[in-house]
């Protein structure tokens, strides 16, 4: 009966909602946590390289220790951990310290959940549903941390890659050749693109994480979405750029993140990349 139930398309969708909100929550702690993680063992590294004693701190990971106010760190029961809607009940603030808490939290919790929602419902009960939604909640938390950091964490791009072409074994998104010569092609294709720029200019254009982020999009939905996922993404990211230098007086040697425009144009290769594709050939 339960599995009936799942199974329908509304119900299936509301389910899947609900887990994304859920899962938002926990996307908000690997996206503050995961890159201090990585710095605190990047730093741990280094003193071991230098021969010195590591450093003491106390361990940090994704599930210890509990959420806390980083003001006054008042532990986050679970009952102000709801998404969304324990936001909303304390008007946005700490209930012991009063601190602001940041509009982010919400909102990654409702777009996981959209997203998600959304994904069900296009997708439908099974397999493909399974992997998007995955591929979908990895965009989300790489977007932001990229926002914050410019950092495009391996611990998330290299399984995605992985799980792209296990998940096309079955050709689940695409046929497993596709998916094999994506990964090959989205690499090198930012890696050319990067190598040629900092000949030209002796500058970095971009990360190599972005290389892996694309590889990954390459092995998902394979090698014929990527130029429709590279133009979205660039004319994303030149339009915002543009904005943010003349209207938010962004310094112009300051650097942007691609990061997030090529998960956007990714996900919408995801839902609509044949459709996409089979306009502009058409315009063309």
């Amino acid at each position: 009966m339960m599995f009936d139930l799942l199974a329908a398309p509304t119900g299936f969708t509301i389910a899947c909602g609900v887990l994304g909100l859920l899962v938002g929550s926990f996307l908000n702690v690997v996206i503050h946590r995961l890159p201090r993680m990585m710095e605190a063992d990047w730093q741990a590294q280094c003193a071991e390289l230098r021969g010195e004693p590591l450093p003491a701190a106390a361990p940090l990971s994704l599930v210890r220790p509990r959420s806390r106010c980083p003001q006054c760190g008042h532990p986050i029961g679970a009952l102000e951990n709801i998404p969304i809607v324990s936001w909303l009940l304390l008007r946005g603030r700490c209930s012991a310290c009063k601190a602001p808490i940041s509009a982010r939290y919400p909102l990654v919790e409702a777009l996981t959940g959209a997203l998600t929602a959304l994904t069900a419902l296009h997708f439908g009960f099974g397999l493909a549903a399974a992997g998007a939604i995955a591929l979908v909640w990895s965009l989300i938390a790489l977007t932001f941390i990229d926002f914050d950091t410019q950092f495009l964490p391996d611990s998330i791009t290299l399984p995605l890659l992985w799980l792209g072409l296990l998940l096309n074994l079955w050709g689940t998104f695409t046929d497993l050749p596709s998916a094999v010569i994506g990964a090959m092609a989205g690499y090198l294709s930012l890696w050319s693109v990067y190598w040629g720029f900092k000949l030209a200019t002796g500058k970095e254009g971009m990360g190599y994480g972005d290389f892996k982020l694309l590889a990954a999009l390459g092995a998902w939905l394979g090698w014929q979405m990527l130029p429709l996922i590279i133009l979205l993404s660039s004319l994303v990211g030149a339009v915002i750029g543009v904005a943010l230098i003349i209207l938010a007086r962004h310094g112009r040697n300051v650097p942007i993140p691609f990061g997030p425009y090529l998960a956007a144009a990714g996900l919408l290769a995801l839902f609509w990349g044949r459709e996409l594709t089979s306009n502009y050939l058409h315009l063309m």
